[in-house]
């Protein structure tokens, strides 16, 4: 208990769970207040926006904790700041076709809060940036003051705006406005010690900086992307053909069955993927450690997972309301899919520390196309369902594949450094 890594980790994960519990009990409310429709209008909204975030920084963010040289680290936050700028601008532009773009998901009321989107991009763009830049330098009061009072503000402003009456559009400008006044938290907090050193620009450095991690743009992001696209598949491509209730009920038993595993696995992501690229620098094991990870994870997973199946309906019930039993149905379907994503999620840097981004393009390709045939399905046969079990069922077997990958690069770079 006294390790680096157990106080990282726990203070990441305290704070992770406490932000994360309170944006769940909020959901009694929420889905008291507002209707399924609305949340599929906002889940259609942050699947947009996330997509767009993407391209915000071209993966430079994962590229700052690699260096050793400090300045090196720099130069990778200013090439993805950069780059932020600019797809922010194309997103501001983008505003004058908000209808167009409602259209094209037959979501007529999306066109009246798009003009959103260009904020959400920049700030959710801006803290990827930011977060990789504490997490390098192992400031994690910073990251965890950010998701306290990122969670906090959303949930308190969503109760508000729907006190208020503002149905339409309150989860959505909640959702737009809490990364914002995080951010400013989190740099007014940091100011002196962690952001000052990126106030000094070199034009040379970011350039050479920039080509020498170019793998990133060049395979991480075209993965990022399908990754990001085939996440929110039934979303996006559901939505033409089924109504916003359904992704309403789909979106909420999304976010019920996310926010518990992301609030353990985006914790230990960060911490694991500063000691992983440490280690590594200085040519130390690291098999043991992520054979003990599995080990454990498996164990405490599949009980878990096992009871989770038989107590959803009633808990669905009693948590959102009977209006909204439907969810526990597809948090069902997901569970051999979120089983996966609890085991590989907090080690998926690895192929960004072996410098392995074009093989995990790959499997992402796999993974994308894999998805999207299951969703087709359930559209040719008009069955909401079946594009939930297909999905579902496709993501957790290529995932699978990609543990077994990730496990044979690690075997690689044990023989590595035994030979040397």
């Amino acid at each position: 208990m006294s390790s680096e890594l157990v106080r990282n980790s726990s203070k990441l994960l305290g704070a992770n769970i406490f932000a994360q519990a309170v944006a769940l009990m909020v959901y009694p409310i929420l889905t008291r207040m507002y209707s399924p429709s609305d949340f599929g209008l906002f889940n259609l909204f942050l699947s947009i926006g996330g997509v767009i975030v993407i391209f915000t920084t071209a993966e430079y963010q994962n590229a700052i904790v690699l260096p050793k040289d400090e300045k090196k680290a720099t130069s990778c936050f200013h090439a993805g700041f950069l780059i932020n700028i600019f797809v922010s601008v194309l997103c501001l532009l983008s505003v004058i076709f908000s209808k167009q773009i409602a259209d094209v998901f037959d979501a007529p009321s999306l066109a009246n809060w798009y003009w959103l989107m260009p904020f959400y991009v920049l700030s959710l763009g801006t803290w990827n940036l930011l977060n990789y830049w504490y997490t390098r330098n192992k400031k994690f009061n910073n990251v965890s003051a950010y998701q306290v009072s990122q969670n906090i503000i959303s949930s308190g402003s969503k109760i508000g705006f729907g006190a208020l009456g503002w149905l339409s559009g309150g989860l959505i400008i909640s959702s737009v406005l809490a990364p914002i006044v995080s951010i400013a938290i989190s740099l007014k907090s940091a100011w002196k010690k962690n952001i000052t050193p990126l106030l000094v620009f070199d034009k040379q450095s970011v350039r050479q900086t920039a080509y020498e991690y170019r793998n990133f743009p060049k395979y991480s992001l075209p993965r990022a992307i399908i990754n990001n696209i085939s996440g929110n598949l039934p979303i996006l491509l559901l939505s033409p053909f089924f109504s916003l209730t359904e992704i309403g009920f789909f979106g909420m038993a999304f976010t019920l069955a996310f926010r518990p595993i992301n609030m353990v696995t985006t914790s230990l992501y960060q911490v694991f993927f500063q000691r992983t690229a440490e280690r590594v620098q200085n040519g130390q094991h690291i098999k043991p450690f992520f054979r003990k990870y599995i080990r454990n994870t498996l164990l405490i997973l599949i009980p878990c997972f096992a009871l989770l199946y038989f107590i959803l309906p009633w808990f669905a019930s009693w948590f959102l309301g009977d209006a909204w039993c439907e969810t526990s149905t597809y948090i069902r379907m997901m569970l051999p899919w979120l089983l996966m994503s609890c085991m590989v999620a907090p080690i998926c840097f690895l192929s960004d520390v072996f410098q392995k981004q074009r093989l995990g393009l790959y499997f992402e390709i796999a993974l994308f196309v894999c998805r999207v045939l299951g969703v087709i399905l359930g559209i040719i046969l008009q069955c909401f369902s079946i594009a939930i079990i297909g999905y579902c069922i496709f993501s957790a077997l290529v995932i699978f594949a990609q543990l077994l990958w990730y496990k044979s690069l690690i075997s690689k770079y044990e023989k590595t450094i035994e030979n040397e």
